[in-house]
């Protein structure tokens, strides 16, 4: 039986520091029949040098090809990337700069993809660690299932751990790259459940995930982060991205199950601003954060016009 071959999606931004650490996690996978395709925004450090050497060094075999960059910032970057006319059909996984992947994780995600369907998004764990790798804490997995009504007020798809099927590739590719969503994993999230496809979390950690102050989103966890979560849902921002994402989902609507055409009608409808009958559209939609108490902010956010 061939083994199946998948490409790497990695998105850089002077990422030298911690680059090289992530390279050889890659040669060192349990599954070894990868393609790489790197998109670099406009780095001004060592990072173009170092992808160079890689690339002249791990060629024999497979494809490394380094390109340039849209320079919009990570999410047009990784969506631009998807979108690539010329990139190869099959499933693909995305990478961030700085992380480590355990030896393991294209093999578990390509054996949890090809029990899941055609169009299947999988995320899993990490274990958060300090720039020195030193490990600090680590992801946990949601307490809800996946589903479109959350998927439209939250993301549980983490993007440094998420593994696209040829299927659900291709469906990015048909829906284009959105204006102004704000963060593409959550985009892919909406996109692919939206559209009927399954999303496959696993429990297991996959990848060190690195701590440090570029960070473009840190670690979702400790009080820092609750805080900045409530801040987030009750702040100017989160109601904007709301809007974002449905009007992006909109532009897709001939790609979306039926079910999902009708919240997003009755969200239409039901516009944002003060009053009870958007918090019964949400209601009718099944929109619901993680927590019944995150979900409580949410709705309170909602009836005052905040989202």
């Amino acid at each position: 039986m061939t083994t199946q071959r998948i490409t790497i999606l990695l998105c850089t931004f002077n990422g030298a520091a911690h680059l090289d650490a992530q390279l050889r996690s890659y040669l060192a996978q349990t599954h070894q029949s990868w393609d790489l395709w790197v998109s670099d925004d406009g780095s001004t450090d060592d990072t173009d040098a170092i992808l160079e050497r890689f690339r002249r060094d791990h060629s024999t075999g497979r494809a490394i090809r380094i390109l340039k960059g849209p320079q919009q910032g990570g999410t047009v970057n990784f969506l631009s990337l998807m979108c690539h006319p010329d990139l190869p059909p099959g499933p693909i996984a995305l990478s961030d700069q700085d992380d480590v992947w355990m030896p393991e994780k294209l093999s578990r995600a390509l054996a949890a993809i090809a029990q899941a369907g055609d169009v299947v998004l999988y995320g899993a764990q990490s274990l958060h660690t300090d720039h020195a790798l030193r490990v600090s804490g680590k992801s946990v997995p949601m307490p809800r299932p996946p589903s479109f009504g959350n998927a439209l007020v939250q993301n549980i798809v983490s993007g440094h751990s998420a593994v696209l099927s040829a299927g659900a590739l291709q469906l990015v590719r048909r829906a284009g790259v959105p204006s102004g969503v704000p963060y593409h994993d959550w985009w892919l999230y909406q996109l692919i459940i939206a559209a009927g496809g399954a999303v496959v979390i696993d429990n297991a950690a996959v990848l060190y995930y690195r701590q440090h102050g570029a960070n473009a989103i840190g670690a979702n966890r400790g009080f820092r982060a609750c805080i900045g979560r409530i801040t987030m849902v009750i702040g100017r921002h989160y109601g904007v991205w709301l809007a974002a994402n449905i009007a992006a989902l909109t532009n897709a609507e001939n790609l979306l199950s039926q079910s999902s055409q009708a919240v997003l009608a009755d969200l239409r409808i039901h516009p944002r601003r003060f009053g009870i009958r958007r918090v019964l559209a949400f209601a009718r939609g099944d929109l619901l954060r993680q927590s019944w108490g995150a979900t409580v902010l949410l709705y309170l956010a909602v009836l005052f016009g905040r989202a």
